[in-house]
């Protein structure tokens, strides 16, 4: 099996993959003769595919249904054990694993610190080790792992597996990721910008009849957008759509690393909330820490946290203003894509997530700039372990489910 993520197992050509998505967003069972009629495939197209599947141990038939004349026909069932995939996040403030089934349940996970000074072949080194550890964790058949999927922070060079030039992480400069992580763990390997993964899994868990038109807010170390437009995730011509960091909400704010005033990315992500704590005598200097640390600048954010929790009225101050600020770059989003709903995760937003989903529809709803005539829905993540690193793991898995042809290839190295 070829490492560089060019060989993910062959589930097969398109109809193989129409007939598997069908049969999974059917967890009650599906009969072939269902299947047919739901694919539009020929009956014929659809016992050959489902023997096929079957003998790969994707599906299993779970008892009969009866239909109409003729004997019962047999349910068929996706088995989640059937394939597993590994999913990986790349953050400044940690490294998240989760080993999802073929269902998408996340059947393990753990993290470990990300040692942003340190050289990227020494760390890809320890998340091959940690990769392992998790496979073999879970007692999963390795045979079973279809590949890896890492979420790593924007920009990325998809198609050619490589972490241009990350924020906070100084020495990932041009590092080809996809392979060298392949060759340490001899599994395939896909690369994503972290907020496309994170949209990416919140189709896979996607209810029948939800949005399909939404941005995802994407709140970590930095703040960036994912964006589903008709169901299709939107990656861009280089697959690094959706950098809204540097939307102007305050035209009057800080400086930000770009030279302009008042961007949502600098002034309302977790080191930048921190640092005003300071300013307002909330925190101390000694209890924010390092600002170039994110292991500092994370303890430091749940203390600001636990403190608007308690209600304390400088925490609330913070988080109210966080909120507007937030809330402009939303209608900004909203405005230009025409959607209904925004989705709120990441590493750092569920400490914050009751305070500021408490103040964000009414911002966003009464803003005079706000245009679409249509109600937006504001709403958290049900993804409870890292979005992103989830979406990773999906990522594989979508590319193994997926209907569209153009998701059924993977670009060669």
């Amino acid at each position: 099996m070829d490492p560089t993520g060019t060989n993910l197992p062959a589930v097969g050509e398109y109809n193989q993959a129409v007939v598997l998505d069908a049969i999974r967003r059917r967890p009650e069972g599906i009969t072939r003769s269902e299947l047919a009629g739901l694919t539009a495939l020929s009956g014929m197209t659809v016992t050959n595919v489902c023997r096929r599947l079957l003998d790969a141990g994707l599906v299993e038939e779970h008892g009969t249904r009866v239909g109409g004349p003729g004997k019962p026909a047999a349910v068929l069932r996706l088995n989640p054990s059937g394939g597993f995939a590994v999913g990986v996040h790349i953050d400044p403030a940690a490294i998240t694993y989760v080993l999802v089934d073929l269902s998408g349940s996340v059947r393990d996970h753990s993290r470990t610190g990300t040692p942003t000074a340190g050289e990227p072949a020494a760390v890809i080194s320890e998340m091959a080790e940690a990769i392992e550890g998790l496979i073999e964790r879970s007692l999963v058949d390795r045979s079973r792992i279809l590949g890896i999927g890492i979420a790593s922070p924007g920009p990325v060079d998809v198609e050619n597996g490589i972490v241009l030039n990350p924020p906070m992480m100084p020495n990932w400069h041009l590092v080809p990721l996809r392979r060298a992580l392949g060759e340490a763990t001899g599994l395939p390997v896909l690369l994503e910008k972290d907020t496309t993964a994170a949209v990416v899994a919140e189709l896979w868990f996607a209810e029948p009849g939800s949005s399909r038109d939404f941005a995802f807010m994407y709140y970590g170390t930095g703040l960036g957008t994912g964006i589903a437009v008709s169901g299709e995730v939107v990656r861009g011509i280089g697959s690094n759509a959706g950098d809204a960091g540097h939307i102007t909400v305050d035209p009057h704010g800080a400086v930000c690393t770009c030279g302009r005033r008042g961007c949502v990315g600098y002034i309302t992500v977790p080191r930048a909330l921190v640092e005003r704590a300071v300013l307002d005598g909330l925190l101390t200097a000694d209890e924010a820490g390092d600002p170039d640390d994110m292991g500092d600048v994370s303890a430091a954010f749940h203390r600001l946290a636990a403190l608007d929790a308690a209600g304390d009225p400088r925490a609330r101050a913070i988080m109210v203003d966080t909120a507007r600020s937030l809330a402009r770059a939303i209608v900004v989003v909203v405005n230009l894509l025409d959607i209904d709903e925004v989705i709120f995760g990441g590493p750092f937003w569920n400490p914050i997530a009751t305070s500021l989903l408490a103040e964000l529809p009414e911002a966003v709803w009464s803003d005079p700039a706000l245009v679409p005539p249509h109600p937006v829905r504001l709403v958290q993540s049900d993804i409870a372990v890292d979005v992103a690193a989830v979406g990773a793991a999906t990522l594989v898995l979508d590319t193994t489910f997926s209907p569209r042809p153009s998701a059924l290839l993977l670009a060669a190295d």
